[in-house]
């Protein structure tokens, strides 16, 4: 190596020392002018020429070998080839964790109605006069109220052509949505669907705009886009805070105004059933009838037409007995499964009235308007049962077990033996998607 070269070298692994922070050599060139240098080391500043001091020289080399070596590995280990270096014979490849997503439930909230013998509301109970289950394991009760938490509402309103006969009935019904249902600390926003699914109105707790949007109702197309007017309010109602034990909330409440019939949705009954119950949205219905509808729009009675299955509660000339009624306001045996076999099966298509199973799978009710029942007197119903019921919260211990769960609620008054009461069944974790 030339003199020269070597010079160089020394001056860049110099360089590189000091950008370390490595403390300077006991031979640095501070200096290099005419072949004079000054030596720095154990406190020794001399001038000596360069040909007076060999020894010095071969000592600064044995210095400086070692960093210049540092400096070349340095510089070619940043060459390094890039990529997985591959695997030693007889080692296994170890795996990445695999990306688990799992849905827990941090607070279940399910309305509860009671009702004596006579079928009087039941307004005197306390939280401790309630024992909640879930999978059979009881629960305690972190939050509690009669009627007074504030109500976010959805009202969803099929427009199509189908019921355009209903649409002046309907239209008179704002002030019965603002009165009865809302009240005074309540808010709500209309959603309309036929071919389409449209929002007429956002949430809002002016009366006078929800009462207008009512008013204004136009019947659209033909279709019924029951599911998808469905999966729009649930999401709407999904944003609206809830009540805990720390902090005042919001009931989420969708009420629903339509056949019980569905065309074209690309969503499904199961599975917007099963987000209903893990947002804590509330259902009730007032099915619409087709033939009503035809028979305020024509003169003459039509023949009977092929219905759709559970479009009018009561057949004509039926009474409405307690029996029959019970089946609507608290779920027969087959009712409850359905809504348990919905929820498993979300890619299946239910069978039965979707009105009812979404009322009866989320502590709701569903409310036929047919002969001596109108739309107003339906929804005045609802509206007073809304006020006078019960609301129980609780944080599940297995909150991320999957699987359905099933809710049980009962009261431990003794005077409560025949009572009826009315709670959502429960509600579906999915298994954990990986």
């Amino acid at each position: 190596m030339s003199a020269t070269a070597e010079e160089s070298l020394r001056d860049s692994a110099g360089r590189h020392s000091l950008r370390e922070g490595h403390k300077k050599p006991a031979c640095f060139d501070r200096n290099d002018r005419s072949g004079v240098r000054v030596i720095v080391g154990k406190g020794v500043g001399r001038r000596r020429m360069d040909s007076m001091n060999g020894k010095k020289q071969r000592g600064c080399r044995a210095i400086w070998l070692p960093l210049l070596m540092l400096f070349a590995a340095g510089s070619l280990g940043g060459q390094a080839p890039t990529g997985p270096l591959p695997p030693k014979p007889g080692v296994a490849i170890q795996q990445p964790p695999k990306n688990e997503i799992k849905v827990q439930v941090a607070l279940v909230t399910t309305p509860v109605t009671v009702r004596d013998l006579r079928g009087e509301m039941v307004h005197d109970l306390e939280a401790k006069d309630f024992r909640v289950t879930d999978n059979g394991a009881a629960q305690k009760i972190s939050h509690f109220d009669l009627g007074g938490d504030p109500i976010s509402l959805v009202i969803l309103t099929e427009t199509s052509l189908r019921i355009e006969p209903l649409l002046p009935e309907i239209r008179k019904t704002g002030i019965l949505f603002t009165q009865t249902v809302m009240g005074s600390t309540g808010e709500a926003a209309v959603v309309g669907f036929n071919d389409s699914v449209d929002k007429l109105q956002d949430f809002t707790s002016n009366a006078d705009q929800i009462e207008n949007t009512i008013a204004n109702l136009h019947a659209g197309t033909s279709g019924s886009k029951l599911y998808d007017g469905m999966a729009a309010g649930v999401e709407m109602l999904s944003s609206r805070p809830q009540a805990t034990a720390e902090k005042p909330g919001r009931r989420r409440v969708m009420l629903i105004l339509s056949e019980a019939v569905d065309h074209g949705s690309e969503k499904n009954l199961g599975g917007v059933l099963r987000q209903a119950q893990l947002a804590n949205v509330t259902i009730y219905s007032v099915g619409l009838s087709t033939t009503r509808a035809e028979l305020q729009a024509k003169p003459k009675a039509p023949e009977r037409p092929n219905l759709p299955v559970g479009s009018i509660p009561p057949p004509p000339g039926v009474p409405a007995t307690p029996t029959y009624e019970d089946n609507y306001r608290y779920g027969s045996a087959d009712l409850m499964a359905a809504v348990v076999w919905a929820v498993q099966h979300i890619h299946d298509q239910v069978k039965g009235n979707a009105l009812e199973i979404a009322a009866a799978g989320t502590g709701g009710a569903h409310l036929s308007a047919f002969k001596d029942r109108t739309i107003e007197k339906a929804i005045d119903e609802i509206g007073g049962e809304l006020h006078s019921q019960y609301t129980l919260s609780y944080t599940p211990a297995d909150a991320d077990a999957a699987g359905y769960h099933e809710i049980k609620v009962s009261v431990l008054r003794r005077d409560a033996k025949n009572w009826k009461i009315r709670a959502r069944p429960g509600y579906y974790l999915a298994p954990p998607e990986g």
